[in-house]
């Protein structure tokens, strides 16, 4: 009996990303080949990379640099770069890095069998096309093995917005939405596999169209899948949070207390620059809406600082912004320069600069996320259950507003939802008890 292949996967980046490489695994199981963890035992590596962070082409090839060696010591190694660096960078990887066999994008990868199958020939494989027909249809169903109780479900790809800073439109295209009947059928299956949380995954998810009632639709129908306890979805646009997606939060106990809403910045001049077509007012009066139909819903948002010619003054208001909405998560990042977007052709603020105001802005979300961690101790909430801790008897899994929870002194099972108690708060999660 012939052994199977080996695969290893290398994922950078969101958590599309995490979504699209497991089914880039699913379509070259239909080849032969078996996941494993480590590259030195692989018969083919995959990159799988992002583009949204500064120096994230260099980053691959550091890693395909790496990874060089090991092909030398077994020839019939095939190494591949997926993801939206292979989108952006094309053909230029293969010269820069002959190692390199296959090259495909974020919108190809359900014609990785075939790719395969040029590479057993002797040829290297090269798509970075964005193809006509859906390649969620092309691929094939997902087998029904037993898997983690949580899991992503992309529903849309790619973005219309064009932020000025963002290189999405450029790497996953227009703006896609998968049909509705299709996204049910791939919860059930979900379901039948274990599943009982999912994430809807989009680049801008609240745009998603495939339903007749948009996103809040999909998440009303998803409520009615037998077994489906948990729904969320990220990321979101400030400009597509319509009414009945407002009403969803407060009237479908399926879908989580929590909502990922960026922002970028508290300073109407930068949101203005950044082509955020929103204002910070009009930004805090959604909130209100949304907090109004879900009181208890915690908040995240993403933040740049440092965006070309950002004064103190604008730094400022996103203070400001920050210190009024008290967000339970946030991301924050210094501006980096990305190739091909308007904003890269901008002067840009002094890198000491805003690396101070980065620090400034996390030591004030991290101030915010710790007291609202410590608000929960002595709060009941709901434990979806993942993994066993380290500690015998401890459970770890997620609350139903996203907190990291032990459980100590834990009866209930992986895949479990479970009452507790927060008895403590720790800067990263929550210890708890069982009711």
């Amino acid at each position: 009996m012939t052994a199977p292949k080996k695969l290893f996967i290398k994922t950078y980046g969101c958590q599309m990303n995490v979504y699209d490489s497991e089914r880039m695994a699913e379509a070259l199981g239909g080849k032969g080949y078996v996941e494993t963890k480590t590259a030195d035992d692989a018969d083919m590596i995959l990159l799988n990379t992002c583009h949204i962070r500064e120096k994230a082409a260099e980053k691959v090839y550091s890693e395909l640099g790496r990874l060089k060696p090991l092909k030398d010591l077994k020839p019939d190694l095939k190494i591949g770069v997926a993801g939206c660096v292979a989108q952006a960078e094309g053909a230029e990887i293969m010269r820069r890095q002959p190692a390199v066999d296959l090259v495909v994008g974020p919108q190809s990868y359900h014609r990785l069998p075939a790719m395969e199958e040029r590479l057993r020939q002797g040829q290297t494989a090269l798509d970075t096309d964005f193809p006509e027909e859906d390649k969620f249809e092309h691929l094939q169903s997902r087998p029904k093995a037993k898997r983690a109780p949580a899991a992503f479900l992309t529903v849309q790809e790619g973005c219309d917005k064009f932020c000025a800073f963002c290189v999405v439109p450029y790497t996953r295209g227009a703006e896609v939405s998968r049909p509705a009947m299709r996204i049910l059928q791939e919860a059930r299956d979900l379901v039948e596999r274990g599943v009982r949380e999912v994430t809807l995954l989009g680049q801008n998810v609240n745009a998603y169209h495939g339903h007749d009632g948009g996103l809040a639709g999909l998440i009303r129908a998803l409520a009615k899948v037998d077994g489906l306890e948990r729904i969320r979805y990220t990321t979101s646009h400030p400009n597509d949070m319509d009414d009945d997606l407002i009403a969803a939060h407060g009237d479908v106990p399926e879908l989580m207390p929590y909502l990922h809403l960026p922002v970028q910045s508290g300073s109407d001049r930068i949101l203005k620059r950044m082509n955020r077509s929103h204002t910070a007012e009009s930004y805090l009066r959604l909130l209100e809406r949304i907090r109004a139909a879900r009181p208890d819903i915690i908040l995240s948002g993403d933040f740049i600082v440092g965006f070309p010619e950002e004064t103190d003054a604008d730094f400022e208001a996103t203070m400001d912004l920050v210190r009024e909405v008290k967000y339970g998560y946030a991301y924050s990042f210094k501006y980096s320069a990305r190739p091909g977007t308007p904003a890269a052709e901008r002067a840009l603020v002094d890198p000491k600069v805003a690396d101070d105001r980065l620090q400034q802005l996390q030591a004030l979300i991290s101030s915010h996320q710790y007291e609202i961690q410590r608000s929960m101790v002595g709060r009941d909430v709901s434990v979806l259950v993942e993994r066993a801790g380290r500690q015998s008897g401890q459970m770890l899994g997620k609350s139903e507003y996203l907190h990291s929870v032990h459980i100590e002194d834990c009866t209930a099972g992986i895949g479990d939802i479970v009452n507790v108690r927060i008895v403590e708060a720790k800067t990263n999660s929550l210890t708890a008890r069982q009711q």
